[in-house]
This record gives structure tokens, sequence and C-alpha cells, in this order.
């Protein structure tokens, strides 16, 4: 018998690739989207890739009663949980939505996990969580805090989680840290197509290289870093599902709550990504330097050496696979899922 796993947020960049890999490892895949920031074309494509069918239903984790329905209607063994708002610049002006969304919506999800004793959840933290750490590469073990309200929710869910960890032995709970989510499935099918104006580097630089964006803005060139600016563990998001499905295939060996670096351990400055994308797409990217966006840090890599210990995981792709595969997903879908 398959186990089945609820992907909530699986329509969006990172839970469409994640379902694609746990269906072929062999998972049976439920997915839960309000489509805020997805689109369902992405688990059509899922669907096409592996020929397999993903159970899908647009339902706002808010909702405790749809969310019950759907727990009585399936026996899951586990939740990856993905769904949330994620723009560090617009939770600074709507920080109630960003509480609640990610957290009253994480709470009810937990509730209904508890009331339907499904008591396995790999969360989709994030290296915000350690607001401007005071040195690199980061380790798990560093002081948490947050310099935005994105981060703050990520960090107060994790507390969340620990309390509920503690107050319920039964509960095994997987924290995992990303770091700069890059790149695309290897068939261009299926990658991040942010809705508006991107909010993440790649998606950027890759909208003006199709000629869907002008030019790249880049926040700051004074930080202390090589070309001052910023610098950023980027991770193929091929790589970082993988860490899911290892974590979900690990996750009954593990008690309590184990938190986890997804990252490589190499920093890239904006400008190196900028430079690596006009190599690997042959197109010239215009930028100009702009100020510094608020809550904004120099420089957060990771040590990733505890994730290779605890899930036999490591990233496997380098900086030409995230180009490449980005370059290839974007030309092969200039306007996203709408092409």
């Amino acid at each position: 018998m398959s186990q089945k796993i609820l992907v909530t947020g699986g329509a969006g960049y990172i839970g469409s690739h994640t379902s694609l890999l746990l269906l072929e490892a062999g998972f049976e895949v439920v997915v839960v989207d309000n489509l805020s920031n997805s689109s369902v074309e992405s688990l059509r494509r899922v669907e096409k890739l592996t020929d397999q069918f993903i159970r899908f239903y647009k339902v706002d984790l808010t909702n405790f009663d749809a969310l019950s329905d759907i727990f009585k209607e399936h026996q899951f063994d586990a939740v990856v949980h993905f769904a949330g708002l994620k723009a560090v610049g617009e939770s600074s002006q709507i920080p109630l939505t960003y509480y609640e969304q990610n957290i009253y919506g994480t709470i009810n999800l937990m509730k209904a996990m508890q009331k339907f004793n499904c008591k396995r959840i790999v969360f989709s933290s994030s290296a915000t969580v350690y607001g401007d750490p005071a040195s690199v590469p980061i380790k798990e073990d560093f002081p948490i805090s947050a310099t935005n309200p994105y981060g703050r929710t990520k960090l107060f869910i994790e507390e969340i989680m620990r309390d509920q960890a503690i107050a319920d032995s039964d509960w095994q709970i997987v924290l995992l840290r990303y770091f700069n989510p890059v790149g695309a499935h290897k068939s261009g099918q299926i990658g991040e197509d942010p809705q508006g104006i991107p909010n993440n580097l790649m998606p950027f630089i890759s909208q003006v290289a199709v000629g869907k964006r002008e030019k790249l803005s880049v926040f700051g060139n004074d930080y202390p870093t090589p070309d001052g600016t910023g610098v950023r563990d980027y991770i193929h998001v091929v790589d970082l599902s993988d860490a899911h499905v290892k974590a979900i295939q690990k996750i009954t060996g593990l008690l309590g709550v184990t938190t986890l670096n997804l990252g490589t351990g190499k920093g890239y400055s904006v400008l190196d990504m900028v430079k690596a994308f006009e190599k690997g797409s042959g197109k010239t990217i215009a930028y100009e330097i702009v100020d510094r966006r608020p809550g904004d840090i120099a420089e957060c890599w990771a040590d990733p050496a505890l994730a290779n210990k605890v899930l036999s995981w490591k990233a496997t792709k380098g900086l030409d696979d995230m180009i490449d595969d980005t370059w290839r997903w974007q030309s092969q879908n200039p306007l996203g899922y709408d092409s």
C-alpha cells in the first residue's frame, strides 16, 4: 500500500516540484492550494510528466471545516506544508494578512491533523529565521530572530510546532530551512511563475532575458561583499524537493522536532548570478542599482552538513544547471503557466 501524502500549497513553485518527486518515489499525493499565487496548470503538467493522478482541492487553510472534510475523506500518512504567503517586502505592508494566512492557517492544519491522528509533518521554513546572522556559513544552532513579518511568521510557526511536540510526543516534525530556491524541472514544463512583479532574483532576471521586463533592479551595491551586492546560497528546486521526499521517507525514524538547513554551502552575489545568466542564455541583462531593501542582509549561506547526515541528502546541481533549467522553463513559457 503506498503512503498518502497531503501537500499544502502543492500547486506552487516548490510544491509542484515536490509533488512530482513524491509521485516518482511511489507516494500517493493529494494537494490543497487556494491558488492565490499558483496555477492548477502546474499540477496538470505534473500529472502528464508522471502519468499519475493528483487529487486537488481548492481550499484555504483558514477554512477549518473544509480542511476537516478532506482529512475525513483521506487517511494521510504525513503532510508536507508549503502553503503560505512569502514576499518579504509585501509582508511589511500587509503584516496582518501574513499573520492570518501563515500562522492561523498552520494552526488550523495542525488541529485537523491532531483530530484525525496524522502527526507527521515536514514544514517549509526559511533561512530568514536567522535574521542578520553574526557569521556565515549558518548552522542550525545559530540564534534565531527575524527582520520582517514574513520571517517572523516562519519563526512563530517553528515555535508553535516545537510547543506541540513537547505537549504531545507522538508528533514527528521536520523543519526545513531553505536558502534561495531557483531553477526548474529539466523538462521545462514546470517552474517558477510569480504573479505580478517577482520578489526573487532569478525569475526577475529571466523575465528581463525573455523581454517581459525592461531591466533588473539591484537592491544596493554597498554591502561588505566582494562586489558590494548581496550574497545568497542558491539551491536548485529539484535538489530542494528531493530533500522533502527524503524527509518523508525518514520521518518515522525521527522523534520530536528535527531542524535542517537546505542549501549548497556556497554563496553567489547578485552580479555573479547576472553574469552567469548572461553566459547561459546568450542574452544581455540590463540592470540598475537602486537603494537597499529594508530587511535585506549582506550575506547568507548555509552549512548543510546536518541535512547530509540526517537525511543522507546533499545538493547535486550546480550553478550551470540552475541557469540552464531556469532559462529552458522561461523561454518555453514566456508568460509562465498562462503561455
